[in-house]
């Protein structure tokens, strides 16, 4: 069965391991929120940190005028069975204060270490823990004091930032609130009754403690409030008598305090018939009882609370990916994996899985016929530059039946206008590659944790697409060059089977007719020429548009799917571990993701495993 040492020390545990990864109170809903834990409310004066150090039973809190408390001071005590007592700061795990003043003093510097010399206040928690035969198994949490006007030093806004620390705590479900009231004040004027109604109005989770009784003026006494009858809360109200200021500056033994609050409470006309439930001893006792039993009522909603979180934690493990192997066999084993997990990606781009393949296709049926009827056909074969090359090509002695020589190189010039084209269409499909590895690249899951993978992949792949388009040129270059060095025959010999009349053109109308100074050639015969090398450029034409795609898909697009990685590959294979490595160096900003929520994970875990291993009833 569970006892209330493992169920406070569990708690405790827990809280500690979370304070380490900074899932401290007052930052949403985490394992720390849903932790039952007590805190400490109070106005400034109203004799919060007597209250606390009456329940250690030591000296150890700072003191002074205006705001003390500058962060949470969580404060774990652990009752040991005998021996010394000494306390531990979860900043400083490895030493153990003995002496108290030592500990006021450390609580001092690490408040100034995160807030400096100022008067301004933090969130992060402060993490003691005392050990000692003294003290019942607790947890409390001390908050700053509430005020009401900020003090020179101070922002203007630090009487709302501290409200809404201490709010941020005490309005959680599963926080049980101490709230301190000095006996001479009015009930209905204290801060901390005041917060206490807004978060807690049914008063199940407020214990009320009243401090300075010895204090009020003569003839008064706080048996009303003491007796729930002033302000009535669920659980009763605990009177306090704190050490007087002339026995702190005496340092009164805190036993001895203890022994004299005692004896006040037994021989008190007013309060004797209250003194079996008054003074620190028995509300530490109160709220460790009152404690264990929360704790066991909210043991199921926190385990399903942690079981929801480690599922959710492994889920984003698995979408960022786990850590890395450090063997290198299993390293370039990964690195192989992401590779094809990109080329996955890439083949689907091309084949239509994704989008961005059919680009590729539109550089075919638009873009490369586009390009072919822009070419300069009509120049080339006007009336002026057929004359013009004609006579060229017979030189000194003309042609005897037809101007061959002239046809060729009328052809010849031509066909070398479709090297633009076909260039423009590898160069095309090649941009469309590019980007296509640059997007598979980025929609690789598993790539996006490894920014130095895919720049080498990015690399390589860049890499081998130039080489595709090398070879793409050459072989487009190649088909255009062939039509050039052998020119189908059977075309011309139709052409000339043909009657005359259909190849020759009416003279223009207007025309002037041709003088005795004319060039050799009449005109019907020179547009007969062109008209004739025309009709042949149109059928290369066709011919070259279902050749080039066919040669820039085979040089390019099947090549890049066949081998795009296939020499990184084999770089890759020869490297070694180190370099390996360095190819797995990830994103700085995920590696720390990754290990926060391996932290997290980790502590989740243990905290099912320990709560597991409690019988409880």
């Amino acid at each position: 069965m569970a006892t209330m040492e493992s169920l406070i020390g569990l708690v405790n545990k827990i809280q500690r391991a979370c304070t380490v990864l900074g899932d401290h109170g007052g930052q949403g809903m985490s394992l720390w929120e849903a932790l039952p834990s007590v805190a400490v409310v109070g106005g400034q004066s109203s004799g919060k940190s007597s209250v606390l150090e009456s329940i250690v039973g030591r000296d150890f809190l700072p003191r002074g005028s205006g705001i003390v408390t500058r962060r949470p001071l969580v404060l774990q005590l652990h009752k040991t069975a005998s021996g010394a007592e000494y306390a531990e700061f979860l900043h400083a795990p490895k030493r153990r204060l003995t002496d108290f003043a030592a500990v006021r003093k450390e609580i001092s510097d690490e408040t100034d270490r995160i807030t400096g010399k100022t008067k301004q206040i933090s969130n992060i928690p402060i993490h003691l823990s005392i050990y000692s035969p003294h003290v019942v198994n607790l947890t409390l949490i001390d908050l700053p004091g509430l005020t009401k006007v900020a003090v020179e030093g101070q922002s203007d806004s630090i009487v709302e930032d501290i409200e809404n620390m201490v709010r941020s705590y005490v309005e959680k479900p599963n926080c049980i609130i101490l709230a301190i009231t000095p006996a001479n004040q009015d009930i209905a004027t204290s801060d901390a009754i005041k917060l206490a109604r807004e978060v807690d109005p049914s008063g199940e989770r407020t214990f009320g403690v009243l401090t300075k009784l010895d204090l009020m003026d003569k003839g008064t006494n706080a048996t009303e409030v003491l007796e729930g009858r002033a302000y009535r809360l669920q659980h009763p109200w605990v009177g306090i008598v704190n050490r007087s200021q002339a026995d702190i500056n005496k340092n009164v033994d805190m036993i001895v305090a203890r022994r004299k609050e005692r004896e006040y409470f037994e021989t008190s006309p007013d309060y004797g018939h209250l003194a079996s439930r008054m003074g620190s001893e028995y509300l530490a006792k109160l709220l460790s009882q009152h404690l264990e039993l929360v704790i066991k009522q909210r043991i199921p909603s926190i385990i399903a609370m942690i079981n929801k979180t480690i599922d959710e934690l492994n889920a984003e493990l698995d979408r960022i990916g786990r850590p890395i192997a450090a063997d290198g066999g299993a390293q370039l084993y990964m690195i192989l994996e992401l590779c094809r997990a990109f080329d996955r990606v890439f083949k689907e781009h091309l084949d239509g899985g994704r989008p961005g393949g059919d680009r590729i296709y539109g550089v075919f049926d638009h873009q490369l016929p586009a390009a072919l009827k822009k070419l300069p056909f009509d120049r080339h074969l006007s009336l002026k530059n057929v004359q013009k090359v004609v006579n060229e090509a017979d030189g000194y002695q003309p042609h005897l039946i037809a101007p061959e020589q002239g046809y060729r190189r009328l052809i010849d010039g031509s066909i070398t206008y479709f090297k633009g084209p076909a260039e423009a269409s590898v160069d095309a499909v090649h941009f469309v590659l590019k980007e296509l590895v640059r997007k598979s690249i980025a929609e690789t899951e598993e790539l996006k944790r490894f920014p130095t993978l895919q720049t080498d992949i990015a690399t390589a792949a860049n890499e081998a697409l130039e080489r595709f388009r090398e070879e793409g040129r050459k072989t487009v270059i190649r088909l255009v060059e062939m039509e050039s060095s052998y020119l189908t025959v059977d075309f011309f010999r139709k052409l000339h089977a043909e009657p005359e009349r259909k190849t020759e053109r009416k003279p223009e109308k207007n025309a002037n007719p041709p003088g005795p100074n004319d060039d050799l050639y009449h005109d019907h015969s020179l547009r007969r020429i062109g008209s004739n090398v025309s009709a042949y450029i149109a059928m290369v034409s066709d011919t070259l548009k279902n050749t080039i795609p066919k040669a820039v898909v085979y040089c390019q697009v099947r090549e890049a799917k066949r081998s795009l990685l296939t020499n990184f590959y084999a770089q890759i294979g020869r490297r070694e571990k180190e370099r390996l490595s360095a190819m797995l160096d990830e994103d700085p900003h995920l590696m720390e993701r990754r290990t926060q929520i391996a932290k997290r994970l980790e502590l989740y875990k243990s905290a099912r495993d320990e709560i597991d291993a409690v019988a409880w009833k």
